[in-house]
């Protein structure tokens, strides 16, 4: 995939690309290939992200779950994933988004199948 068809527009007509999210602040690409965006805004305290992923847990006081980390490496890609396709938030849609960096597009949940992001800011 190539250009901006990974990319997709935000409310206000901005495009969001999901390497700007969070700054560049992280480790390296080649350490943490994947990046988590979550939309915290929208989260409604399920809990399924932390029975899915040892990563994430729910804060029992403010009734919302939070990720340890916003970097993953390959080796914790699969439980984030899960995470991502068991949120159950925006009516099933998730607010758990896992990017792949590398390429900028969103390998979880993947909603439009194309790997466009698929937040709601």
């Amino acid at each position: 995939m190539g250009g901006d068809e990974s990319l997709e527009p935000s409310n206000d007509g901005d495009v969001i690309r999901p390497s700007d999210v969070g700054g560049d602040d992280g480790p390296p690409i080649e350490a943490k290939p994947y990046k988590i965006i979550f939309e915290a805004n929208r989260c409604f305290g399920a809990g399924k992200c932390a029975a899915e992923s040892p990563d994430w847990e729910l804060d029992l006081e403010t009734g919302l779950a939070r990720p340890s980390t916003y970097y993953v490496g390959a080796d914790d890609l699969d439980h984030h994933v899960r995470a991502a396709e068991s949120c159950p938030a925006k009516k099933g849609r998730g607010v758990i988004h896992v990017i792949d960096r590398r390429t900028d597009e969103e390998i979880a949940p993947d909603r439009h199948g194309d790997g466009r992001l698929s937040v709601e800011w």
